[in-house]
């Protein structure tokens, strides 16, 4: 009977163990399975995250090449404006070198009036004393002559300017 009580306890002691275990696992299941329901909740929002992320990328990507297609047609406009403005500054290049030119003409001519202007007046001025040198000498001539003519004939007195009455 000893025997019999010793078997008792003993298989009591392992149905309390088997028990134990058995409780035991059974908790690790349940706290397995809420992780793996949460880990799954994770998981799918961190795959609606994804797909948010994707979708975003996928509209960027849109918009970039959106955006690359404006620059490329800005640029091409830039251009086709830059030609017009290039042909612009060649010709206001082109203009300010014959205004230029005009310019030192202008000043070269400027000169040459001035130097002509200069040597007219001095001409002038020999001509006017040579004028003047010459009617000395026409009226002293015209004098000396007038010394010699004869009183008494009337064209004489006339070209020497005298009267008839101052004889």
């Amino acid at each position: 009977m000893k025997l019999a009580v010793a078997l008792a306890v003993l298989s009591v002691v392992v149905l309390g163990v088997v028990a134990f275990q058995a409780l035991s696992q059974e908790l690790n299941l349940r706290t397995m399975k809420i992780r793996t329901v949460e880990i799954f909740a994770e998981i799918k929002n961190k795959e609606a995250a994804v797909v948010e992320v994707k979708t975003k990328i996928q509209k960027l990507k849109l918009e970039l090449t959106s955006a690359t297609t404006k620059i490329e047609e800005l640029n091409k406009k830039k251009a086709e404006a830059q030609k017009p403005i290039d042909g612009i500054a060649t010709q206001l290049e082109k203009c300010n070198a014959a205004k230029e030119n005009h310019e030192k003409n202008k000043i070269e001519l400027e000169n040459a009036m001035a130097q002509l202007t200069s040597e007219h007046e001095e001409a002038k001025l020999k001509a006017e004393e040579e004028s003047q040198l010459l009617k000395h000498q026409i009226l002293d001539r015209d004098l000396a002559i007038c010394a010699f003519v004869d009183p008494a004939k009337s064209e004489g007195l006339k070209l020497c300017g005298m009267s008839e009455a101052a004889n």
